[in-house]
């Protein structure tokens, strides 16, 4: 069992919906237990997108997701218009009191047009304090992250905002300097979104954001460990630098998760999937990812990862990164019994949710 205090042979106890023990001891058995992955950036998968905010595709997608062993999740939005933001938000917070989605996260609209990848560009805009309050007024709780590129006027006053409405506030897809990413810290972001990804790259003159939020202490990294988003020395290097407290392994799937490769939609553009790889049919930028969070865990220790490390990094970092540390993410008594049964090449064997195994 991979546990807050290390990897032991053990068993875990559960009533009910929750843990009550986790005891040491017990013989191996050849398998591993770890907590339920906790992936905070997730656009779909199995075929269903979250990004067109409908509840019947978003119930699928997280079901796929908890097949591989994402028992908590984000429903992850890309820029749209105001009223798409709207509907997808009212559509998706009855399953964020149903406890299907973890909540909301809106991955823009205010981004960069420099470095915007995959979203689409005709509906970039700046940060509207009316908007995200009306939103966040709409959600009931129900929305829990928004992705900002910090340089964009009026940022950091709704950063500023965010925090002050219990919203985490992430900074990404963004052509900022180093100094403007700090002040984005500074307003109370504590989320990088997919670092290095959608961002200005490092230059030794103007270390730019990637550098400002790796060396923040406030702020959790999400890295993308699917080899197509990262190399993998890449994602070997920030984890190392971020640590395993500081670091949110992600998959930022799209629908194609799962699926054959052919041709997909994301926020209303064309997505051609090949050899696992998604890209915007227009220009190649990578648009999501096909990856699922039991592939990620098992790329993370094939870089050299530690097995402890690497669940960290799935599970309890993220749970604390969006508010859910006493909820979610560790084998813990007190928490909700979410755990993932895997076999000694680390393949999901079994899966339970909040004590009921699927």
């Amino acid at each position: 069992m991979v546990t807050p205090s290390g990897v032991v042979d053990g068993y875990v106890e559960v009533t009910g919906q929750t843990i009550v023990t986790v005891g040491t001891g017990t013989p191996a058995t050849g398998s591993w237990v770890v907590p339920g992955f906790v992936d905070i950036h997730t656009h779909g998968g199995g075929g269903h997108t979250f990004t067109t905010g409908d509840a019947a595709a978003a119930r699928e997608a997280a079901a796929f997701h908890l097949r591989h062993g994402t028992t908590t999740l984000l429903a992850s939005l890309v820029s749209a218009p105001p009223e798409l933001m709207r509907q997808a938000t009212a559509a998706f917070a009855p399953l964020v009191a149903e406890g299907v989605l973890a909540g909301i996260h809106y991955e823009g609209p205010y981004l960069s047009q420099a470095r915007c990848g995959a979203q689409n560009p005709q509906y970039l805009r700046d940060p509207s304090l009316a908007e995200l309050e009306a939103l966040v007024e709409l959600g009931g709780g129900a929305v829990r992250m928004v992705t900002i590129a910090p340089e964009r006027p009026g940022a950091l006053e709704a950063i500023k905002l965010l925090v002050s409405r219990g919203v985490v506030a992430a900074i990404g897809h963004t052509d900022a300097t180093y100094d403007q990413t700090l002040a984005g810290v500074a307003a109370g972001a504590t989320v990088g979104t997919h670092v290095f990804n959608g961002m200005r790259p490092v230059h030794h003159r103007e270390p730019g954001p990637i550098l400002a939020l790796l060396g923040a202490e406030s702020v959790v990294c999400e890295l993308v460990p699917d080899g197509i988003h990262l190399h993998d020395g890449t994602l070997a290097f920030a984890a190392k630098v971020a640590g395993p407290d500081r670091t949110a392994l992600i998959t930022d799937a799209m629908a194609a998760a799962g699926m054959p490769d052919g041709e997909y939609e994301l926020g209303g553009q064309a997505v051609v999937v090949a050899d696992r790889a998604a890209r915007l049919a227009r220009d190649g930028a990578i648009a999501g990812s096909t990856l699922t969070m039991d592939v990620g865990l098992r790329r993370a220790v094939d870089v050299g990862m530690s097995m402890e490390d690497a669940v960290r990094m799935l599970t309890t970092t993220p749970a604390r990164a969006i508010g859910m540390a006493g909820e979610v993410g560790a084998l813990a008594p007190g928490l909700r019994a979410d755990l993932v049964v895997l076999d000694e090449a680390l393949r999901v064997e079994r899966v339970m949710r909040a004590g009921s195994w699927l």
